[in-house]
């Protein structure tokens, strides 16, 4: 990747620290709360409501980023070219990590935490059939959901790209009224309620990354102060959309403002996992589970002092967050030497055939 493009892999290295403190917090804190009182239980109330309030900030600019990235293979790469890196690929992720990630997290519960009851519904990973995991599956009711929504989103977006201006009226439409009617399956909820913000990226990313470039904060203070008031206030009747594309104007303009007073450099923390957010969102899932049954379990066994306790709250989603970025690394790294990245793209032998002439 060019140097003047690795301010957008810094953006994409930190929307998959977000989503792993995301997973963090909503596997930990939520399980403490009915046994800690005091400052305890508010600090891990505080993480709870921020990991809420980080929600508009987290996914929409993530998909806005990878729908820019494949702008050109959506206007201009004939639909066989794109069979390989951009939907068979994917697609193989896809059902090997929900696999894996149902088998591991299943041995994980049964080994750390046998007593503790799951809803099957709830996610793939805790699936008790392989009917209720291929029913989860197709929901998109999985941890990867992620990558269920970029192999539609391609197909949606590569279709109708002739209708740009009418579909994206039409999903953004439907993103307000999923905030306020959500769908039954959280999965799906989620996919079609970020389907908006990949399509501006896609269709429109090149006209909006211009647009982000040349406007001037200073020079426009009224319509910046506007855009404020409106997106809070629609938030706070739970419409956050328009805060959602806003913070992915901000966080485009901060990064790219940062470069050009700091230019980004390959070895950056944030460039090396924008390189590797595949490897960390897929891996980081099973890694988060066995952190938190662990060290909930440790806690509930009397094991930790009151004030390591209090420690671990306060840090914890930090230190989850730099255990499963070195485990996911590690195991990419891991995954080519010894499989020939067999865990993170399809072996050459099952790419379609008129990919592998």
């Amino acid at each position: 990747m060019k140097n003047k493009q690795l301010w957008i892999n810094h953006i994409k290295g930190l929307c998959i620290c977000l989503v792993v403190i995301y997973h963090s917090v909503i596997t930990f804190y939520p399980h403490l709360l009915p046994f800690q009182s005091g400052l305890p239980e508010y600090v891990a109330k505080s993480w709870i409501y921020l990991n809420l309030y980080l929600a508009p900030f987290r996914m929409p600019v993530f998909f806005f980023i990878s729908g820019f990235l494949i702008t050109r293979y959506i206007e201009s790469v004939k639909w066989r070219d794109c069979v390989d890196k951009r939907l068979w690929n994917i697609f193989y992720v896809l059902l090997l990590w929900g696999v894996l990630q149902w088998l591991g997290i299943a041995l994980i519960n049964q080994w750390l935490a046998p007593e503790l009851v799951r809803n099957p519904a709830s996610n793939a990973a805790y699936s008790e059939t392989l009917l209720q995991f291929a029913s989860s599956m197709a929901k998109a009711s999985t941890s990867l959901w992620y990558l269920y929504a970029l192999v539609l989103y391609f197909l949606v977006f590569k279709s109708l790209r002739r209708y740009k201006v009418p579909v994206i009226a039409l999903l953004l439409a439907v993103n307000v009224v999923i905030s306020l009617m959500p769908l039954p399956w959280w999965g799906m909820n989620s996919v079609v309620r970020n389907m908006c913000y990949y399509g501006l990226g896609a269709w429109f990313g090149t006209q909006l990354m211009t647009a982000m470039k040349e406007f001037n904060l200073r020079q426009h203070p009224l319509i910046c102060m506007a855009a404020a008031l409106l997106s809070v206030a629609l938030y706070l009747v739970k419409v956050p959309l328009v805060i959602s594309v806003v913070s992915i104007f901000v966080i485009m303009k901060l990064f790219y403002l940062l470069d050009g007073w700091h230019e980004s450099r390959n070895d950056a923390f944030l460039n090396i996992v924008g390189t590797n957010t595949i490897a960390i969102y897929t891996t980081h899932r099973i890694v988060i589970e066995a952190l938190s049954l662990f060290t909930l379990g440790q806690i509930s066994a009397g094991r930790i002092s009151d004030n390591l306790l209090l420690a671990i709250l306060m840090v914890y989603p930090f230190a989850s967050l730099a255990i499963c970025t070195l485990l996911g690394l590690g195991f990419r790294k891991f995954s080519r030497a010894a499989f020939g990245d067999v865990f993170f793209s399809p072996p050459a032998k099952l790419v379609p055939a008129t990919q592998a002439r």
